[in-house]
């Protein structure tokens, strides 16, 4: 509105002095001098000059202020604008011509351009990076080290001067490590020149492999292996996984849009209108436990309050994906998460849906869940008696549901508010950051790496996974700097932290034995 203003009173002013130089044109004495002719003249133009360049925004006016004609404001002073984020897109000509990264990049040497205000502080759950690289704090990570890392790694990521260099050992399950390397090709898009130089192992596979028993011994280092999760006995530092760019196979579109759809999705039905059960669907072939899950089904004997289906990813590829899609899945009252071989990718989609998340029992973690409180952010289920303990989640849910719907919105709050892309990229960073300061060596090209950039990894793709990388581009750098690290844990906060979210669970649990006393007591 402002704009508009301006531009109104830009007309008023050119009108005003045009029709004052017409009235002095027409006073002239008809016997003036040649002289004063030229000189009027002159000064028509320039003031022609001058109300052009208002009409530009080049010189901006005075405000006016009230209705007078017999004073006028100084003009502003004249002040730059604003610079315009550049963007760079895909750039396959360039590809296609000398199979080589394009120039016309971010500046890879130096800082970005970005605003450098104040950043903000981090989520909690940053705080857990400390803890993870917690074993090399006062050693260092050693060349040595990394290549101990290699035995299980699917490659080799170099960063050299801005630059990222991939060494591959072996293929990963689908497209898990293209989509790995492709989410740092777009970090170094989104933080141009900000990496410092690095070199680590990346196992794309779901279970860790760096048992923290194997390394008591004085002199005994842990290898540091990167990888989607890790648990409470092993050492394997947990990375975002390869979904957050999409995953082709399941066709799950990249992060930002799925986060949209499920927005979107939870709008459609208020939680009071859901279904009143516990809906999970998936695949229950890859794992005992889900397995087991399946026996917690409705059948004409029992309910158990929950509404399970199977996922036949084969058939659902072969109906076009129209059962699946992520956004049309938030209609129940409450979601189910179990884990699959490992930790699952459902997890983040699941506690999106603005429904409380019956989260059961985990042997694993990613790198965002130790930031979740059970009965804050979910309902914890015991693994080992699901079908009683969905059953009475269910039921006091539907007692208490004020508090229920409370602990859902938390659930999804949190996952649309502290994993939003922005901090997905800042988690990334920062990950890198601390460990390369713990490097002890001065990192250089690997004999077999190859550079890698966006260019190398989607011009020659097709079908999906290229329009998945398209979406997933990062094409301007990001017009403020990564967010503040916040501080290590102290020993006494973690034991608080760790203790409370035990609490809370045997809070659950303690409610439930006592349900079922009640309900045995009655048959």
């Amino acid at each position: 509105m402002k704009g508009h203003e301006e531009k109104l009173m830009n007309i008023y002013w050119v009108k005003k002095h045009n029709s004052l130089i017409s009235k002095w044109f027409r006073s002239l004495n008809k016997r003036a001098s040649l002289l004063t002719y030229i000189f009027l003249l002159l000064f028509f133009f320039s003031f022609l000059l001058i109300s052009l360049l208002f009409f530009a925004g080049w010189i901006p006016p005075a405000k006016y202020v009230g209705h007078s004609s017999s004073s006028q404001k100084a003009l502003k002073v004249f002040t730059k604008k604003p610079e315009i984020t550049p963007e760079y897109p895909l750039d396959c000509n360039a590809w296609n011509l000398t199979n080589t990264c394009p120039k016309n990049y971010p500046n890879s040497t130096k800082p970005s351009s970005a605003n450098t205000s104040p950043e903000s502080t981090c989520p909690e759950y940053f705080r857990w990076i400390h803890e993870d690289l917690r074993h090399w704090k006062k050693t260092g990570v050693t060349r040595e080290m990394v290549e101990k890392a290699r035995a299980t790694a699917h490659f080799r990521l170099t960063i050299v001067d801005g630059k990222m260099y991939v060494e591959k050992f072996k293929e990963s399950i689908q497209t898990r490590a293209l989509f790995t390397m492709w989410g740092i090709a777009q970090l170094m898009r989104w933080y141009p020149g900000k990496l410092p130089d690095l070199e680590l192992m990346f196992d794309a596979d779901d279970r860790p492999v760096v048992p923290a028993n194997d390394f008591r011994l004085p002199g005994s280092e842990p290898p540091p292996l990167f990888r989607y999760c890790s648990d409470w006995n092993s050492l394997d530092i947990v990375f975002p996984d390869w979904s957050f760019w999409g995953w082709a196979e399941t066709n799950i579109r990249p992060w930002r849009y799925v986060l949209k759809d499920i927005k979107e999705g939870n709008k459609r039905t208020k939680w009071e209108d859901r279904v009143p059960y516990a809906y999970w669907k998936g695949n229950p072939h890859v794992c005992p436990w889900r397995a087991d899950l399946m026996k917690c089904n409705a059948t004409d004997q029992n309910d158990w309050n929950t509404r399970l289906y199977v996922q036949d990813w084969i058939a659902e590829s072969q109906k076009g994906y129209k059962q699946s899609n992520l956004g049309d899945q938030c209609t129940h009252r409450y979601k189910i998460y179990i884990e699959g071989w490992a930790w699952s990718v459902s997890e983040k989609y699941i506690l999106a849906c603005n429904s409380p998340t019956l989260l059961m029992t985990q042997r694993w973690y990613d790198f965002f869940i130790r930031g979740m409180i059970p009965q804050q952010h979910y309902w914890p289920v015991r693994d080992s008696d699901k079908c009683r303990s969905l059953k009475y989640a269910v039921e006091w849910g539907n007692n208490h549901t004020e508090k229920a719907k409370a602990i859902g919105e938390a659930g999804s709050r949190f996952i649309h508010e502290d994993m939003k892309m922005e901090y997905v990229y800042d988690y990334i960073f920062h990950v890198l950051n601390e460990y390369a300061k713990l490097l002890k060596y001065k990192p250089t090209v690997p004999i077999n790496a190859i550079e890698l950039c966006s260019e190398s990894m989607a011009c020659p793709a097709d079908g999906i996974w290229r329009k998945f990388m398209e979406e997933s581009l990062e094409k301007t750098p990001s017009d403020s700097p990564p967010c503040k690290m916040p501080p290590p844990y102290q020993p006494h906060e973690l034991m608080a932290f760790v203790d409370g979210s035990g609490k809370a669970t045997r809070e659950v649990e303690s409610w439930e034995n006592e349900y079922w006393d009640k309900e045995n007591n009655k048959n």
